[in-house]
């Protein structure tokens, strides 16, 4: 496998990498245990244009501030105060666009990934859900502003599967109805027919 480099990262075009995402394979190393899975479905939030991110309007917090690091950089947020929802950074410093990873199929650690979720293997949900896919991956909160080359997560190309063209399906974002119109974009990417995937025909 290839590591993906920074540089990569770095594209203006976040639409098209939340897209080339689709078949590449996210690896963890966290308290020596390493889980990894090929990403399924993603979702792109292009900065202050796109009243549904974060940055709309320029907006920055706190919260927010990673989204305004170098593209390559994980950003993590924690959602209804519950749930950590992993991203990744992409384009320029100070341009914050960021793309949500909803979804992977599980490769490697499935035993440490059903003892981080409590769920067993038969139940897809596992790592189903941008929720689901941080804690199966043992990622929290303390992982946000990490650099995706030489930190805890990292992505690779996955040499044995071809781009997923013609499988990649598009849809509106979820559980982003409050943003009016933005909500009807399609930024949502997703393997068709992939069981791990959200809501594939819709």
């Amino acid at each position: 496998m290839q590591l993906l480099p920074i540089k990569y990262f770095e594209s203006t075009k976040v639409l098209q990498i939340a897209e080339e995402l689709l078949g590449t394979i996210i690896v963890t190393h966290i308290n020596n245990e390493v889980t990894s899975g090929i990403i399924v479905e993603t979702e792109a939030y292009a900065g202050v244009t796109d009243k549904a991110s974060h940055a709309y309007k320029g907006r920055r917090t706190p919260r927010n501030e990673t989204m305004y690091a170098r593209g390559g950089t994980v950003y993590v947020y924690i959602c209804y105060g519950i749930h950590d929802m992993l991203n990744i950074v992409t384009n320029k410093e100070n341009t914050p666009d960021a793309i949500l990873i909803r979804a992977i199929e599980p490769i490697e650690g499935m035993e440490i990934m059903q003892q981080r979720t409590g769920k067993f293997f038969t139940d897809t949900t596992i790592t189903r859900g941008p929720g689901n896919v941080a804690k199966a991956l043992g990622i929290r909160k303390l992982h946000d502003g990490i650099n995706l080359q030489n930190g805890a997560i990292k992505i690779y190309r996955n040499n044995t599967v071809q781009h997923f063209a013609s499988l990649t399906g598009k849809g509106n974002r979820i559980g982003m109805e409050t943003a009016g119109e933005a909500a009807k974009l399609p930024y949502r990417f997703f393997v068709k027919d992939n069981k791990y995937v959200s809501r594939p025909n819709k």
